[in-house]
């Protein structure tokens, strides 16, 4: 037996204990004639005590950091406790050691402050992996992994594996594609999710399935993706969509509790696509603190359905808002007293290439009741209260605006929003806020392929009582430039997303089940009877033996436990992951193959 106890699990009530321990040495420090041995294992660090009989055979064999050590010896009450650590109260008096493996001087302090780069821990994945700051992530991905399984098992959920291999249908991002040896020329693809296979199990009967599985897409990489990731991926039959929010509101909760211990027992919030757009500027808003956004000047089509407020800017002659399509403006508690420095800062970087602005206009809220502004030369303070007043803004507030393009303005808007409240500490990494986003568009219109296409996935059922005007509706547009006059551009998706704390982690729909409606909806995507007939016959044609209802959602397992372990990248959560170019370094994937590889698969390779 290697050891009879680990180095996390000792406590006081162990003195006198003979224990043999097994694990890799932190620190070895001398203290003339003994020695002292920080052990470390998964499970925590044991202080070694090598008394001077020994301490003479570690001269002639001094231990290096990272060797493998087993040690045997008496559990002893230290005289310098050491708070920080469980096993602080104890040391273990040592009689007897042997060296099972030996180690060359990493290229990185194991311990929370390393001196390692990223791109050298990446490469050393390896030993990365053992500091104390990745186990805890890693021990944390179980623990929702864990909380998770047990809350779907207990709610009647079956886990079934799908096929990694299968056949390429490209919808939204790149497929990974592999060559098959057996069936030359032809290739299967990687799962971008398990999508069709899901519906065919309901299809099937299992009206309840699950999956934390894999996923694969060839898309540019960034901290929170990477080329392949972990979905939590459900599937329910006989379902609406309250059924499918009460069930995975109940999961999520289920995890903070068992996860976190917290007991979430706020309402979740809901708002729809529109109502997030035009009062946060995305469609994944943060609501752990307020500041929503007000739009003083409304395009026509637009949230919400009020008359124009370009009284409040208007008959000025300020041409910067004048001639905007999109003027938005965000109060800031709390910020009048912003110096010019300040505020020329933030002019600086609502420029930057990133956001995309031509400057910034400010407001500032004095306490006594008067206001200050940029364009004092051109708005007086009856104007500058209206505006105030229609941005629910405060005495003290500091209120900014930006005016654009309308898409640009908007986006500019909520990075505006999501950084001040950044820099004023607003965005708690101890502190969760989910909220469902419902009534998406069902479709986007492409401008450079004049044509619709799906804002989440060809799977998506359009609201009930918007079914028919989709199927009755032709999808051809006549004038590009008048697209938002054409029936598609209103309809809605019977689809929703759960975000938390700024981030969607989970997004889901009730589903298509009836071949003429899913027909009607790959044709409204440019797919002709041939294509929908190769890519798509297998599911067109289950849906012809008594398809049930269904819908499901899948959550981002690793987003999700990035941000419950106050994390701005999943990186931290996998074990191996790539980098930022799709490369993992410790393998130098990927890599080339040999000739006969390429022999084997009938392929022939031309880098131009």
């Amino acid at each position: 037996m290697f050891r009879t106890k680990t180095c996390g699990e000792l406590r006081i009530a162990n003195v006198n204990e003979e224990v043999t321990l097994a694990g890799w040495v932190q620190t070895v420090r001398k203290f003339g004639a003994i020695t002292f041995v920080d052990l470390r294992d998964r499970y925590g660090i044991t202080q070694l005590l090598f008394g001077e009989e020994l301490n003479a055979l570690l001269d002639e064999n001094p231990l290096g950091r990272e060797f493998v050590l087993q040690a045997t010896g008496k559990v002893n009450e230290r005289s310098n406790k050491n708070p920080n650590i469980p096993t602080g109260d104890i040391e273990i008096l040592i009689s007897s050691f042997k060296v099972l493996n030996k180690s060359v001087t990493p290229p990185f302090t194991i311990q929370d402050d390393t001196d390692g780069g990223d791109d050298l821990r990446m490469k050393y994945r390896f030993l990365d992996l053992r500091r104390n700051a990745v186990k805890k992530n890693l021990e944390l991905r179980y623990a929702v992994n864990r909380a998770a399984r047990n809350y779907l098992h207990e709610q009647g959920f079956m886990d079934i594996e799908t096929p990694f291999l299968i056949k390429s249908t490209p919808e939204g991002a790149r497929d990974f594609v592999v060559p098959s040896r057996m069936n030359p020329g032809q290739f299967y693809a990687l799962p971008q999710s398990p999508q069709t296979f899901k519906q065919l199990l309901m299809v099937s009967g299992y009206d309840r399935y699950y999956q934390i599985v894999k996923c694969f897409r060839d898309e540019d990489l960034r901290a929170d993706r990477q080329p392949e990731f972990t979905q939590i991926d459900c599937e329910m039959a006989f379902v609406e969509q309250e059924d499918i929010l009460n069930m995975f509101e109940g999961m999520v909760k289920s995890i903070f509790k068992d996860v976190k211990g917290i007991d979430y027992t706020d309402k979740v919030e809901r708002m729809t696509w529109e109502e997030a757009m035009w009062q946060y500027g995305n469609d994944k808003p943060d609501i752990r603190f307020d500041m929503k956004l007000a739009n003083l000047k409304f395009p026509a089509h637009t949230f919400p359905s009020k008359e124009s407020k370009e009284q409040l800017i208007g008959g000025v002659d300020f041409k910067v808002f004048d001639e905007a399509e999109t003027v938005i403006a965000v109060a800031i508690p709390g910020a009048a007293e912003y110096s010019r420095k300040q505020t020329d800062e933030l002019t600086e970087w609502v420029k930057r290439p990133q956001i995309g602005m031509k400057g910034l206009v400010f407001i500032k809220c004095n306490s006594d009741g008067t206001y200050k502004s940029s364009v004092d030369k051109f708005y007086g303070e009856e104007k500058l209260k209206a505006i105030a007043e229609y941005a629910n803004a405060k005495p003290g507030d500091l209120i900014l605006i930006v005016a654009g393009a309308e898409e640009r303005t908007r986006k500019a808007a909520s990075e505006l929003r999501m950084e001040m409240a950044e820099r004023l500490g607003l965005r708690k990494k101890d502190e969760f806020k989910l909220l469902w986003v419902l009534d998406f568009p069902l479709f986007e219109y492409d401008e450079e392929g004049n044509r619709w296409v799906a804002r989440h996935h060809p799977f998506t059922s359009p609201k009930p009582e918007q079914i028919e005007t989709m199927i009755s509706n032709n999808p051809v547009i006549e004038n590009a430039a008048e697209y938002l006059k054409h029936p598609y551009a209103n309809i809605k998706a019977n689809a929703y997303d759960m975000v938390l704390n700024g981030n969607e982690i989970g997004g889901g729909s009730i589903r298509i089940y009836q071949r003429e409606l899913q027909e009607k909806m790959f044709a409204a995507l440019g797919m002709d009877e041939e294509e929908q007939k190769h890519k798509f016959g297998f599911l067109l044609g289950a849906f012809e033996y008594g398809a049930p209802p269904h819908g499901g959602i899948a959550f981002g397992f690793d987003r999700l436990c990035s941000i419950l372990g106050g994390s701005e990248s999943i990186r931290d959560f996998i074990a191996f992951p790539k980098n930022n170019s799709g490369r993992d370094v410790m393998l130098d994937a990927p890599a080339a193959i040999d000739d006969k590889q390429f022999e084997e698969l009938q392929i022939k390779l031309d880098l131009k």
